[in-house]
């Protein structure tokens, strides 16, 4: 029986995989990713965080299916988030607010009231712009048939 000998390209592939810098990924890094992503950090500066380049918190992306799925795991909590806050913009909100007033250092009244803050129409058009673009748009593009002129005539038999 012959044992199989390696190849000269095979070992300078296997030199060439333990070459090169180490990694600065460490297992926790998943976990970092997304609570960092669930606080609205973006990859650029979650990289910051991790002390690293943009590109490099990329290449993790690919190399770490663990990091990976955690970055977007935090990213969708915090656009939903952002999203929920949107909606409640463009339709109004009330909330509980506490004022103090205060004399001379001494907290002399404490009332609870509801805050209320009306529609907000830039917020709804966002909305309805970005959900529902083809009858939110700005640009109407007419197609098939429509497309032809129309004729109008003013105060004439048609």
């Amino acid at each position: 029986m012959s044992a199989k000998k390696k190849t000269p390209k095979k070992k300078a592939a296997k030199k060439a995989a333990k070459m090169g810098r180490p990694t600065a990924y460490k297992q926790d890094y998943a976990r970092m990713a997304g609570v960092l992503a669930r606080r609205g950090l973006t990859d650029a500066e979650m990289a910051e965080a991790f002390g690293v380049k943009e590109q490099t918190v990329n290449n993790w992306k690919t190399a770490h299916p663990d990091f990976f799925e955690s970055l977007k795991l935090g990213k969708e909590f915090f656009d939903s988030q952002i999203e929920r806050k949107l909606a409640e913009r463009a339709m109004g909100y009330s909330h509980s607010e506490v004022k103090t007033a205060s004399h001379e250092g001494k907290i002399t009244d404490v009332r609870e009231f509801n805050k209320h803050y009306p529609p907000d129409v830039t917020a709804c058009i966002f909305w309805l712009k970005n959900r529902k673009p083809k009858e939110w748009r700005d640009k109407i593009e007419l197609g098939g048939d429509e497309d032809r002129p129309i004729k109008i005539t003013i105060g004439g038999n048609v």
